[in-house]
């Protein structure tokens, strides 16, 4: 039985843990060589190794999503090792460290820099790959948005706004190089992130839930490799949120 991403090339940022960790391991056991994309070298050299362990093909290259320069780098190693780029996951984000505050009184240089990875690092990423997309006839890229869009959470939540609005942008700009833009909104997720900082507020959060537990990375999995694959060829623009049923949008 062939696999899914045979002969495809998918880049992978934040994919050093989590959710990010999950998907590229899936695209690997599919068929796709997977570019670890990360600023944590240690974590990310090992989702890599052990992908290549179980028989998959990867490659780590350290990326910081906030810089040009080095997203630029990072698209350049893909093609010069693994022979061009297909398919992109934004995943990267500050969030299991992230600090506390208001919009109205957040230390104007943490915004600064939270916004150019957690918002500004998609179209960043999105900028280095989309023309070795267009080289290979098209491809397909998933955002990570995430719940808190339709939520108050503070300057976390407003840069998800921004990656769906990206997502809507961009779905209009590359849609005529037959590069689809969609994302994933996830909901309470059980990485060791969210249980950072949600500590004990976990239990509260799923009482509001339609399906009355937290969500597993694996929830994630068959949405991102439903919208990267040619099953959703018709599908682009869309946000879709795999959340337990938090967040109802008639």
């Amino acid at each position: 039985m062939s696999k899914r991403f045979e002969g495809k090339v998918a880049i992978v940022t934040g994919a050093a843990q989590g959710i990010g960790e999950a998907y590229a391991t899936a695209l690997a056991e599919q068929g796709a060589a997977v570019v670890v994309a990360d600023v944590n070298t240690e974590s990310g050299e090992r989702v890599a190794k052990e992908i290549e362990a179980a028989g998959g093909r990867a490659i780590f290259v350290h990326t910081d999503v906030s810089s040009a320069e080095s997203a630029d780098a990072m698209a350049a190693r893909a093609v010069e090792e693994l022979g061009g780029i297909d398919l992109l996951v934004n995943n990267a984000a500050i969030y299991g460290d992230m600090k506390f505050d208001l919009l109205i009184s957040v230390d104007w240089d943490y915004y600064k820099k939270f916004m150019s990875v957690n918002m500004d690092g998609a179209l960043v990423v999105t900028r280095a790959v989309y023309p070795y997309m267009q080289q290979r006839g098209g491809g397909s890229i998933v955002n990570q948005s995430s719940t808190a869009a339709y939520l108050y959470s503070g300057f976390y939540g407003l840069a998800k706004v921004g990656v769906n609005g990206l997502t809507q942008q961009l779905a209009h700009e590359l849609g005529g190089m037959k590069i689809r833009v969609n994302a994933i909104a996830p909901g309470p997720t059980d990485t060791e992130a969210t249980r950072t900082q949600a500590g004990g507020t976990a239990k509260e959060l799923v009482k509001g839930m339609a399906l009355k537990r937290m969500g597993q990375v694996g929830d994630m999995v068959g949405a991102c490799l439903f919208l990267l694959s040619d099953e959703s060829a018709w599908i682009t623009g869309q946000i879709i949120a795999v959340d337990g049923g938090q967040t109802f949008r008639a």
